[in-house]
C-alpha cells in the first residue's frame, strides 16, 4: 500500500505538471489581448505597447512560463492584470462559497441517490420502482440553469421562502442568510447529480441481487438484509465509489452555470470575469486550483475503493485474487 500511495502521488504530480502546461499553452493561443482590458478604447500602440509591459505579456513565452512555475513553487498563483490584486486569496475567499455549494450538494445527492437506486432496483418489478427509474431518467435530460430558474421562480419570486440569488457580503458571519442563500443551488445540483447517481446505485445493487455469491448466501440461510449488509453492500460501492468522484468533480467543474444561474460569487464567476477580461492569472489560477481539487478527488476516490475491496489490495500486493 505504501508503494502504491507513492506512486499515486507521483503520477498527482506529474498530471499536474502536465496540466499546467497545457493550462498555459492553451491559454496563449486564445484570441484576444490581455492588455486590451487595460486601457481605453481607441488607445493607441504605444499605450497598448505600455500595457503589455507592464503586465509582462510582451516577454517571451518560455520566459513567461518559468515565471508562472517558480510563482506556483511558492504557493503564489500571481497577480490579477485588471484588478492588481493577488489571486491566491481571492481563490481562498471565493472557495468559501464554492466549497460548501459543492459539497452540501454532493452529500445532498448521496442521500437521495443511495436509498432511491436500491429501491428501483429491488422493487423493480413494482409500479413505484419503475417510476424512480423513469424519474431519474427525467432528471438526467433536465439541464441545471433550467432547473434552478424554476426554483428560483417556485420558491423565491412566487413563495418568497429563499432569496433568488446573491450572497451576504458578511458571508458565513452571517451564518443562516449564508445557508439561506445556498439553500435553492444546492436542491439544484442535488436533484440533478442524484438523478444521475441513483442510476448507477440501481446497476450496481442489479448486479449484486443477480449475483450467485447473494444467492447462495440465502440458500446457507442468511437473510436477504444479512446477506446484502456482509456481502452485497461492498461489491454495490466499488463501482459507485469511483462514480461518486466523478460526479464530485464535474459539479465542482460545473459550478459556474449554477453560481451564474444564482449570482453567487463563487470560483465559477470569477473565472467567467477572467475570460470576459483575458486575465490570464485569474484563468491559471482558478483552474490549476479545480484541476488539483479533481486529481485529488480522484486520488482519494481510488484509495477508497482499494480499502473497501480486498481484491485491489491483493493485486496491489501481489496477493491471490
Amino acid at each position: 500500500m505504501a508503494r502504491y500511495l507513492l506512486r499515486r502521488l507521483a503520477f498527482l504530480l506529474v498530471s499536474l505538471a502536465l496540466a499546467s502546461v497545457v493550462l498555459f499553452v492553451l491559454l496563449r493561443m486564445l484570441p484576444g489581448d490581455p492588455a486590451n482590458a487595460l486601457t481605453s478604447v481607441g488607445a493607441g500602440p504605444e499605450q497598448i505597447a505600455a500595457a503589455r509591459h507592464s503586465i509582462g505579456s510582451d516577454r517571451p513565452l518560455p520566459e513567461q512560463f518559468t515565471h508562472w512555475i517558480g510563482q506556483l513553487a511558492t504557493g503564489d498563483l500571481g497577480t490579477s492584470f485588471v484588478s492588481s490584486l493577488p489571486v491566491g486569496p481571492e481563490v481562498s475567499s471565493r472557495l468559501d462559497v464554492t466549497l460548501p455549494l459543492t459539497l452540501a450538494a454532493f452529500v445532498l445527492a448521496v442521500l437521495i441517490a443511495v436509498p432511491a437506486g436500491f429501491v428501483a432496483a429491488y422493487k423493480r418489478r413494482t409500479w413505484y420502482g419503475a417510476l424512480l427509474s423513469g424519474v431519474s431518467q427525467l432528471g438526467i435530460a433536465v439541464p441545471v440553469f433550467w432547473l434552478g430558474m424554476i426554483l428560483i421562480a417556485v420558491f423565491s419570486l412566487n413563495a418568497g421562502w429563499l432569496p433568488a440569488g446573491g450572497f451576504p457580503q458578511e458571508g458565513w458571519a452571517a451564518p443562516t442568510e449564508a445557508v439561506r442563500s445556498l439553500a435553492l443551488p444546492v436542491v439544484t445540483i442535488a436533484l440533478v447529480m442524484g438523478a444521475s447517481l441513483t442510476r448507477y446505485v440501481r446497476s450496481a445493487t442489479l448486479d449484486v441481487l443477480n449475483s450467485d455469491y447473494l444467492r447462495t448466501a440465502r440458500a446457507l440461510g442468511s437473510s436477504f438484509g444479512r446477506a446484502m449488509w456482509r456481502h452485497g453492500l461492498r461489491n454495490a460501492s466499488v463501482p459507485v465509489i469511483s462514480i461518486l468522484g466523478i460526479e464530485l468533480a464535474s459539479t465542482l467543474l460545473g459550478a459556474v452555470v449554477v453560481e451564474s444561474v444564482f449570482a453567487l460569487p463563487g470560483l465559477g464567476s470569477m473565472l467567467a470575469t477572467g475570460i470576459a477580461q483575458h486575465d490570464y492569472p485569474v484563468i491559471q489560477g482558478v483552474l490549476f486550483v479545480s484541476t488539483l481539487a479533481v486529481l485529488l478527488i480522484g486520488f482519494a476516490a481510488d484509495l477508497v475503493q482499494r480499502i473497501v475491496d480486498p481484491r485491489l489490495r491483493n493485486r496491489l500486493s501481489g496477493g491471490p485474487r
